[in-house]
């Protein structure tokens, strides 16, 4: 479960692993509906034809506009999102975010739990398509 591929972009960075993305977005920025051009282009390069899950470990203050998810929600291949906030104002914003996502979502402590989820995700979603092939 090594890291595959690291980005240093001007809002965040972005590391790659096998299953996953972990986003860490800096201090102050407002992430907006265009930010999902970025990652429908991260995830086409990395995860082309392969489920992936998306965790944004909230270790910095930073807005969000709720809009952005149902955009992030048609990302054919994005089957759920994992939030692990620093605070609990972090915590109380991820909770309104959650709202607007109709997938699997899910709020951590620890980026561990996190990744752990991420692994059940990506079995349970092996296992419904190996059903589905039967």
């Amino acid at each position: 479960m090594g890291i595959i591929k690291y980005y240093s972009f001007e809002d965040s960075e972005v590391f790659i692993f096998d299953d996953f993305i972990i986003n860490q977005v800096n201090q102050g920025v407002v992430i907006q509906p265009e930010h999902n051009d970025i990652l429908n282009e991260i995830i086409k390069e990395h995860f082309s034809g392969k489920n992936m899950v998306y965790v944004s470990n909230r270790a910095k203050s930073y807005a969000v506009n709720p809009l952005i998810y149902p955009e992030t929600e048609k990302i054919p291949n994005l089957l759920a999102i994992a939030m692990i906030p620093k605070t609990e104002l972090m915590r109380k914003n991820a909770e309104f975010e959650k709202e607007f996502f109709n997938k699997p979502y899910e709020i951590f402590d620890r980026l561990t739990d996190a990744i752990h989820w991420v692994g059940n995700m990506i079995d349970q979603q092996k296992s419904k398509e190996y059903l589905e092939q039967k």
